[in-house]
């Protein structure tokens, strides 16, 4: 026999709303991958559904030793479509550029990541400077928050546009010395919220 405390809870828990089911996997497709630093085709792509992955090939920023004036900065935009249920929006969470530079004393190196929706005049801009001597790996991270996030209008879906550049200025360094940023790879994720 049920006590009368039981019953009031079995009771409430039946008024009480379900947990909402997780949000839905998006599936993301990488429409292109171009620019100075990726000529189309020269870049590996993978995806998993909310996450994507570059390698880079050439993707590479050089001053000195030879280098020409073309060489001072490279850049890669990633055109990322994303299909999600109706009713549901994204965005991009997050992207990470990872790469290597070395510069002599005098010399300085730019990372820069920009990234907008299609069609959506506002850009979110991170960039990380590099000053010789510098001879190391490094990141620059695109990690907005939540309410930051750069939302495809509901029912209006948008592609998704990463830009990433990189520069080297010799400045007063050795012009028989070469200087460089490579970007070796990037990766990124999107987030899916209910309209």
């Amino acid at each position: 026999m049920l006590t009368t405390a039981a019953a009031a809870l079995i009771a409430l828990s039946a008024l009480t709303p379900a947990e909402d089911a997780a949000e839905p996997a998006p599936v993301l497709e990488i429409v292109t991958v171009n620019g100075s630093g990726c000529r189309a085709g020269d870049a590996e792509v993978t995806t998993d559904g909310r996450t994507f992955t570059v390698g880079y090939h050439e993707f590479l920023a050089r001053a000195g030793g030879g280098s020409s004036p073309v060489d001072l900065r490279k850049n890669c935009q990633i055109n990322i479509r994303v299909n999600v249920p109706q009713g549901y929006t994204y965005g991009l969470a997050r992207t990470t550029y990872e790469g290597y530079a070395h510069l002599q004393e005098g010399a300085t190196g730019l990372s820069r990541i920009s990234t907008y929706l299609q069609g959506n005049s506002a850009t979110a801009t991170v960039s990380q400077s590099f000053t010789g001597p510098f001879s190391d790996s490094w990141e620059t991270h695109y990690r907005p928050n939540s309410t930051d996030i750069q939302w495809s209008p509901c029912g209006s879906p948008r592609n998704i546009n990463i830009n990433a550049e990189v520069r080297v200025s010799l400045g007063s360094a050795d012009p028989d010395r070469l200087n460089f940023a490579i970007v070796e790879s990037s990766r990124g994720a999107v987030r899916v919220r209910r309209c």
